[in-house]
């Protein structure tokens, strides 16, 4: 179990568990963001308490409140802040860097096994992979945006001109509808005419 004199100031994960034994476990301690007061003195500290789990374990939270005092083992870890310097700050490019983590076991024994800190190296490969290939994809859809605005921009202006033109359509077919009646009527007046001229005369 990992606790600290600031809880609201950092986040720990995993911050309680079960290691096996011979095994180790990686635990990240992250800094919330802050406002840094200089004159401030930090005094965080941190606690990493073990105790030997009964076997069939259940519920961890009963282990830590039926642990007797003298079952339980401290190691505790005080917090430094170091500022980077305006030179440092400069030169500092890479903005991949992993988070601080602490290495804990049973024992206050070895530093990290070297292929953790490679894990963490292909766990950054991933993540830079998969941030090129989201922004490969925004720019797809971006582009895919202003084509589309484009688009409906020529289809307004293709509706927009139909429009205009539609009432000069209107006006033909009206002049069509009005000259169909007289026509029939100059067609008729000439059957007539002949109808008479024939039968007639």
């Amino acid at each position: 179990k990992v606790k600290t004199t600031a809880p609201r100031r950092y986040c720990v994960r995993p911050n309680s568990g079960i290691i096996d034994p011979g095994s180790s476990v990686i635990v990240s301690v992250m800094l919330q963001p802050f406002d840094y007061d200089p004159n401030e003195k930090s005094k965080h500290k941190f606690m990493v308490q073990t105790t030997y789990a009964p076997p069939n374990i259940t519920d961890m939270e009963a282990v830590w409140k039926e642990a007797k005092p003298d079952e339980l083992m401290d190691s505790k870890l005080r917090c430094v802040f170091e500022m980077p310097n305006e030179n440092d700050k400069l030169n500092d490019i890479d903005a991949n860097k992993a988070a601080p983590v602490l290495n804990t076991s049973k024992q206050d024994g070895p530093m990290p096994k070297p292929h953790s800190v490679s894990l963490n190296d292909t766990e950054t490969r991933k993540l830079v992979e998969e941030c090129k290939r989201l922004q490969a994809e925004i720019m797809k859809l971006t582009d895919e945006n202003r084509h589309l605005r484009d688009e409906g921009l020529r289809l307004r202006k293709v509706a927009h001109s139909d429009k205009s033109g539609s009432p000069t359509a209107l006006a033909l077919r009206d002049n069509g509808s009005n000259s169909l009646p007289s026509l029939l009527v100059v067609i008729a007046a000439i059957f007539i005419g002949f109808f008479l001229g024939k039968f007639i005369l």
